[in-house]
């Protein structure tokens, strides 16, 4: 019986766990922004960096590690020492069970500096996916619900040219 109910606890955590895991690549749009007005900008590519974004620490990896942690603890004595072990199995659950999810929901990306036509020069973070920007590439910032992504221009749009720098003592544009 104790084995039937370990089996369904590691079955509980990995789907909680696996619920909790998810993308921000701009080749997966989220389904509550699908058949959404979105507004689109001219753009070009200064630059381009790797970065990481941090993995999540919602909490559910924790609390899974700690169950799973207290359960394998307490199955493991028997007697006075067992409500300590369990206590033990469960406080080291829950720290693994964090560097787990923190670590699994790790995402490597890019960090991708652009010009505007305004002269207004952005910063867009977003997962490596599909496609590699270089300097001078024409894109588009395709923003839904405050979120926004960066996406190669259709063929045929021209890269968006800098403004020249402002002369002294004039008024600012815009």
């Amino acid at each position: 019986m104790m084995n039937k109910m370990i089996k369904t606890l590691v079955s509980a955590a990995a789907m909680a766990f696996l619920a909790a895991c998810t993308t921000t690549s701009p080749d997966v749009v989220q389904r509550g922004d699908a058949q959404r007005l979105a507004s689109v900008q001219d753009a070009t590519v200064l630059s381009v960096r790797s970065v990481v974004v941090d993995g999540t620490q919602s909490g559910a990896g924790g609390a899974t590690g700690a169950v799973l942690g207290g359960v394998a603890g307490s199955t493991r004595s028997s007697g006075r020492e067992q409500a300590a072990i369990a206590v033990v199995g469960a406080v080291a659950g829950a720290v693994v069970g964090n560097a787990i999810e923190r670590s699994a929901t790790k995402e490597d990306a890019v960090e991708i500096l652009l010009q505007m036509k305004n002269g207004e020069r952005r910063a867009v973070v977003q997962a490596k996916a599909s496609e590699t920007f270089n300097p001078g590439d024409a894109v588009i910032l395709v923003t839904t619900n405050g979120k926004t992504r960066v996406q190669r221009a259709p063929a045929g749009t021209p890269a968006v040219q800098p403004l020249p720098a402002p002369v002294p003592g004039t008024p600012p544009r815009g």
